[in-house]
């Protein structure tokens, strides 16, 4: 466990920029989504992933979610559905709709657990966005939460829950979901998690 308290902070430029820093350098940050306060890493860094899982008590076989600031960012680590499988997922973004994708070959074992897909969002909550930005990457996110807990609604209770396992805290406002996004299967259009 760590020694220190996480850096907290309001959002601004500067803070996005040392958010970025700690995500490029493998550290994991929590900050403001749709609906919950998310917990990320970047998702090319095996133990900054595996670091997060822990942190978590997370099954690494259940997958996880990515968010980024626009498609490009995900296209790396997803097949593209046809023109009109992918016409609903690309007219609900940017937004709170959490899609299943075909998991590129090249995607991240550690991300995919066990599925041949992968959960992706091109988020629109302005932080979570301009952080994937100053990233320049799309973001492992999850709920800043242990497994089998209440997903944190504050940077207080990120702080309750997580203490000094997160490097980096960005506070602000979340948006008005109010809970974790919807999740929706790309091929069928079928919610998998309401």
């Amino acid at each position: 466990m760590r020694s220190f308290r996480p850096h907290c902070a309001r959002v601004g430029q500067f803070r996005l920029r040392q958010a970025a820093r700690w995500i490029k350098a493998g550290g994991i940050v929590a900050y403001p989504t749709e609906g919950v306060y998310g917990l990320g890493c970047h998702p090319r860094l095996e133990a900054a992933v595996l670091r997060l899982l822990a942190i978590k008590k997370r099954d690494i076989n259940k997958g996880l979610i990515l968010i980024a600031a626009d498609f490009d960012q995900l296209r790396e680590y997803v097949v593209p559905l046809d023109e009109e499988a992918m016409r609903p997922v690309l007219a609900s973004w940017p937004g709170p709709f959490t899609w299943l994708l075909p998991a590129r070959p090249s995607a991240p074992g550690w991300v995919c657990g066990n599925h041949e897909t992968i959960a992706v969002r091109v988020t629109a909550h302005p932080t979570a966005s301009a952080l994937c930005r100053a990233a320049g990457t799309a973001l492992v996110s999850t709920s800043a939460n242990l497994s089998g807990r209440a997903p944190s609604r504050s940077a207080v209770d990120v702080r309750k829950q997580l203490g000094t396992e997160v490097d980096f805290l960005l506070s602000g406002p979340l948006g008005t979901l109010h809970r974790p996004t919807p999740i929706l299967d790309g091929r069928t259009g079928a919610f998998v998690r309401v």
